[in-house]
């Protein structure tokens, strides 16, 4: 399996500890000597990792960019892409799903990511074509949560919403011009909520495809928010009622 580069200290470090096996080796910025450093460094060789000192223009080469934080790993790619229906019969309880329609910048898909991660989403489904894909940046932005919630890429995005509303999981999409607001829908059951692109929203076989549209109240002069606001507002509202039901 092609390994992917990972870079970033949270990346790094949560890849090292959830499955350090994975780590093929380590460059490390040979002239940053802080704590931080230490301690990675000490992870990495505990595991038995071959981390390898570079000068900071060489990361900078490698990368492409200056963001890197002076850490780079190259690892072999995790399975948590799996098959839909595979991840779908392991749940218990109620799903909850991220549909993220289109997103094209790296760093709203990995918020989009951590927010998942931190609500306790099942996973992230999004289409293979006209989205940007879990590059480098993503995963470094998303700090870790590329490597523990499940990332499904598939090739057709309605069909997929179809068969998940054949599995009785409620379609919630998002949209300015929704007549019924976020606090009006029922998150406490099974349910993906759906966010389109950062400019044009949900393309329209996929708006037409959910089941319910809501709008995010606003109250400020801003129209809208950015998606990965918009899925952390509407997903800690999710997690809020099924702690309500679940009493």
């Amino acid at each position: 399996m092609k390994n992917k580069m990972i870079f970033g200290f949270h990346a790094v470090t949560s890849r090292l500890r959830h499955e350090a096996s994975s780590v093929e080796e380590i460059f490390v910025d040979a002239g940053r000597q802080d704590r931080r450093m230490h301690d990675l460094i000490a992870a990495a060789k505990a595991a038995g990792v071959r981390v390898m000192p570079v000068d900071s223009a060489r990361l900078d080469k490698i990368v492409g960019t200056r963001r890197h934080q002076g850490v780079i790993a190259f690892a072999s790619q995790l399975a948590l892409a799996r098959n839909l229906d595979e991840l779908l019969d392991a749940i218990e309880g109620p799903p909850l799903l991220l549909i993220l329609d289109g997103i094209t910048d790296p760093h709203n898909l990995g918020a989009c990511l951590r927010v998942a991660d931190g609500v306790g989403a099942h996973a992230v489904i999004v289409p293979k074509d006209r989205a940007v894909g879990l590059n480098a940046t993503a995963a470094k932005v998303a700090s870790g949560a590329a490597e523990t919630v499940p990332y499904i890429t598939v090739t057709n995005l309605a069909r997929t919403m179809r068969e998940l509303k054949e599995r009785d999981i409620l379609l919630i999409g998002t949209s300015d011009d929704a007549d019924r607001g976020l606090y009006e829908a029922d998150f406490s059951g099974p349910a993906a909520l759906v966010m389109g692109s950062e400019g044009e929203g949900m393309r329209r076989l996929t708006r037409e495809t959910c089941d319910v549209l809501i709008s995010i109240p606003m109250f400020g002069s801003v129209e809208s928010l950015n998606v990965s606001v918009a899925s952390g507002v509407c997903l800690y509202e999710a997690r809020r009622q099924r702690m309500a039901k679940e009493g």
